[in-house]
């Protein structure tokens, strides 16, 4: 398992660790980017699936907002070698 930060900067979506970062305009773009970051670092092998956990950071959202979107944009994607 993975765990990534994930943010909104207006354009793109990001996210990253100490581990990789990665940013594109789509969520689907976005995966793409994280499977070409962790094969790339070798941590995604050919034929392996990797569990990655993306947590949205909240603090970048505005205060009123947040009772309301405590986990909305937290997601969990399998990633595919």
């Amino acid at each position: 398992m993975i765990e990534l930060t994930l943010t909104h900067d207006g354009r793109c979506w990001a996210a990253s660790s100490d581990l990789l970062t990665a940013a594109a305009p789509t969520l689907e773009a976005l995966d793409a980017e994280v499977r070409r970051a962790l094969s790339q670092s070798g941590h995604l092998k050919a034929g392996e699936t990797l569990q990655v956990h993306m947590a949205f950071d909240s603090s970048t959202i505005p205060q009123w907002i947040r009772q309301y979107a405590q986990h909305y944009f937290n997601r969990v994607v399998d990633i595919a070698g």
